[in-house]
């Protein structure tokens, strides 16, 4: 337990610091924090969220840094001119990265179960999460999105749940190489593809990670992820697939537009399973989702019942509201399969798409730029419309080698329509303006979690719409 010990986490409202500020306080330890985000006034109920869990808020101006005896907690993000970071070196208080600190309790666990993957991590670790709670076992869940479950007026930002159970459930990530601090019992990959690293550097960090398990779930319908599972020791491995030969099959897929069912075979046994979440990526995570629990001691008819009641993540194809015939989603997607992934369950269902992607920054837009422009193409139908305002810039140098009007260009010459509309909020109206009855809006983008409250604003801008 962490009573009595004292904490200060420099961008205390990010998405992957917020849960555990959440944990740490939940098991007693005092908790500090500042971000820039406050300070700007940026989505000021996040941060009455935390203060009503007994989180203390400070200016990130250094003034909270006070003690030898906190612990100064930074994502690798914070550069060390952060005053909050000058003010702990100058004391000399020790610091932690979130990821050491994060690893430090998920290793410390009775069970922990890791959830890696470039695509779909959240919503694993959600529905892992959902599924032990919902049986009993009370595990504490580390999360980078908000779980709709676990969300109500007492925690409307969901995104950990502190339990007294021996399972410690995480998404691990490898953006920043981190995924080599973890130690799982049971291990997660769900596929392997471009965001952050090359893939060279992303082979070696998941497969290292995949061989440390007692149990590692792989998901043998993604290629990478496949290959990776043929140097994995086959005592300890789990397959799971979409209509393929494997330990956990799904087949006969039966979509609708916000949910899925499908038969899960796993030897002998048969069920039929039902999602509140739509599309085959979902199914993908169910399946794995299954096979951790089912490796955490949860008989497979138990998992197949309960995952029925998984409601989704915020921002995870994310219904926001329906206004003169037009749909809003929000979600998560920013890599090319995140968004294929999203755009081709909505293709199963007529209506125009009308996109709003924000790239969630200038180095990723570089790395990712062929990519993109070929998953779009790919991925976009011909009367579809998307739009790209700038890339989430945030403070701090960065080379801007690659923009959104270069992406928007390159897509042009393909054939789809797309536009490079620079502000955001005009880029929204646009969209507003163009919606007719059966189109669907998708709002697209990481790191900035304004882009929900823009969502919401466009359901009552369109709301506002006079139709005949």
């Amino acid at each position: 337990m962490q009573h009595g010990k004292r904490f200060f986490f420099v961008g205390v409202g990010g998405s992957g610091m917020m849960p555990l500020a959440m944990i740490l306080a939940g098991r007693g330890a005092s908790v500090e924090g500042s971000d820039r985000g406050l300070d700007a006034g940026r989505v000021p109920a996040k941060f009455a969220a935390l203060e009503a869990l007994g989180v203390r808020l400070h200016p990130q101006d250094g003034s909270g840094v006070v003690s030898p005896e906190q612990t100064v907690v930074a994502s690798a993000a914070v550069e060390d001119s952060v005053a909050d970071i000058v003010a702990a070196t100058r004391i000399g208080a020790p610091r932690m990265t979130r990821a050491e600190l994060n690893a430090e309790l998920f290793n410390a666990a009775a069970l922990s179960i890791g959830v890696a993957g470039t695509s779909g991590k959240s919503t694993v670790t959600g529905m892992i999460g959902w599924i032990l709670h919902a049986l009993g076992r009370d595990p504490t869940v580390m999360n980078g999105a908000v779980m709709k479950d676990f969300a109500g007026p007492d925690a409307p930002f969901a995104s950990a749940l502190v339990g007294h159970g021996d399972a410690y459930v995480s998404e691990v990530d490898e953006s920043d190489g981190s995924i080599a601090l973890y130690a799982p019992h049971i291990a997660v990959l769900n596929n392997v593809s471009l965001d952050h690293k090359s893939l060279d550097e992303l082979r070696d960090l998941f497969g290292d990670f995949a061989a440390k398990a007692r149990t590692t779930i792989v998901n043998i319908g993604d290629a990478e992820a496949a290959a990776l599972a043929t140097a994995l020791d086959p005592t300890r491995t789990v397959t799971v697939a979409i209509d393929r030969p494997a330990d956990l099959t799904a087949t006969a897929l039966a979509p609708d537009r916000f949910a899925i069912a499908f038969d899960l075979i796993a030897g002998e046994e048969c069920h039929r399973v039902t999602l509140a979440v739509p599309g085959a990526h979902n199914v993908a995570n169910a399946l794995a989702a299954i096979a951790a629990v089912r490796a955490a001691g949860v008989p497979l008819a138990d998992a197949v019942r309960t995952i029925a009641g998984f409601t989704g993540l915020r921002r995870r194809f994310d219904l926001v509201g329906e206004a003169n015939g037009v749909a809003v989603i929000d979600d998560f997607g920013h890599n090319p399969d995140k968004i294929a992934a999203t755009l081709a369950t909505l293709h199963a269902f007529p209506g125009r798409l009308l996109v709003l992607f924000q790239p969630h920054g200038y180095g990723p837009l570089k790395v990712m730029r062929r990519e993109l422009v070929a998953m779009f193409a790919e991925h976009l139908a011909p009367q579809d419309l998307l739009i790209l305002p700038d890339p989430v810039y945030q403070g701090g140098t960065v080379a801007r080698d690659v923009t959104s009007a270069d992406i928007v260009a390159d897509i042009a010459i393909s054939g789809r329509t797309a536009q490079h509309i620079p502000d955001r909020d005009a880029a929204a109206a646009h969209l507003v303006a163009t919606a007719q009855p059966g189109d669907r809006i998708v709002i697209m983008g990481a790191r900035d979690d304004t882009l929900s409250l823009l969502a919401a604003d466009m359901v009552g801008r369109l709301a506002l719409l006079r139709s005949c």
